[in-house]
């Protein structure tokens, strides 16, 4: 059964107060030994992890520092070669245990899901480990806070009510973006293809489970709600809140 948000705030209290670039850094050595130049690569603005979150790298290196500090990594060698002695650090055993509960804990407002959560996914793609039932959870977490702001009255003025019109549509696209993912990686688990697995169909090309969705006529629209890597999507008229922000999220992952 999934636990409400309370235990997830007991969880993350006993756990290291680290900013996102740090629990970055720490994730990336705790798949493996390594330096800060590789991890500056991985969060570079063209990196794997920096189209997601770009991490600037002298904020690598001071991350380093403090979780060298907090007994999270330590030195373990320098880097043989003709070129920069690079220090490579390893996660310590805290460092293992305190990661592996950070990736596994939903973020507790939705503005995260941006930020925090397309890392924390990220980061357990690369390690291969199954990422849905913490998908599971973090809807749990994200239902009772869009409920609240979608009873909220709107009898508001000015920028009021437009900050309140934004906060409702984010959180909408939120629970909508959960549910598209969670039904992307069960479609996967029962072998049903995904239009991540094909290259890019011809316009017009109707798509071998209907249910999943199919291209339009040429220039028309996109129902799939599994996108097509690459900068050229048609257009996402008629799609869902949560498909939309899929699909183009796919331009900056």
């Amino acid at each position: 059964m999934p636990q409400g948000g309370g235990h997830y705030a007991r969880v993350m209290s006993a756990s290291p107060s680290l900013s996102l670039a740090e629990w970055t850094v720490l994730a990336l050595i705790s798949e493996h030994p390594t330096h800060g130049w590789a991890i500056s690569q991985l969060t570079a603005q063209d990196g794997e992890l920096g189209r997601i979150w770009h991490i600037h790298r002298p904020v690598i290196y001071r991350s380093i520092g403090r979780l060298e500090q907090d007994g999270l990594v330590a030195p373990q060698t320098v880097e043989a070669g003709r070129g920069p002695q690079r220090t490579i650090y390893a996660a310590t055993p805290g460092g293992n245990k305190a990661v592996a509960a950070w990736l596994d804990t939903p973020v507790e407002h939705i503005r995260d899901v941006r930020s925090h959560l397309l890392i924390k996914l990220a980061l357990l793609g690369r390690a291969g480990t199954d990422a849905t039932g913490l998908l599971r959870r973090q809807k749990a977490i994200l239902q009772p806070i869009a409920l609240a702001i979608a009873k909220e009255r709107s009898q508001r003025h000015g920028f009021d009510a437009t900050l309140l019109a934004w906060r409702r549509a984010t959180a909408a696209a939120a629970l909508s973006f959960l549910d598209d993912i969670t039904r992307l990686r069960t479609v996967r688990d029962v072998g049903v293809a995904s239009s991540y697995d094909f290259p890019r169909p011809a316009p017009g090309w109707v798509a071998p489970y209907p249910a999943l969705g199919a291209w339009g006529p040429p220039g028309g629209w996109l129902s799939n709600p599994y996108p097509v890597p690459g900068p050229a999507l048609l257009s996402d008229r008629g799609c869902s809140p949560g498909r939309r922000a899929l699909s183009r999220s796919s331009r900056w992952l």
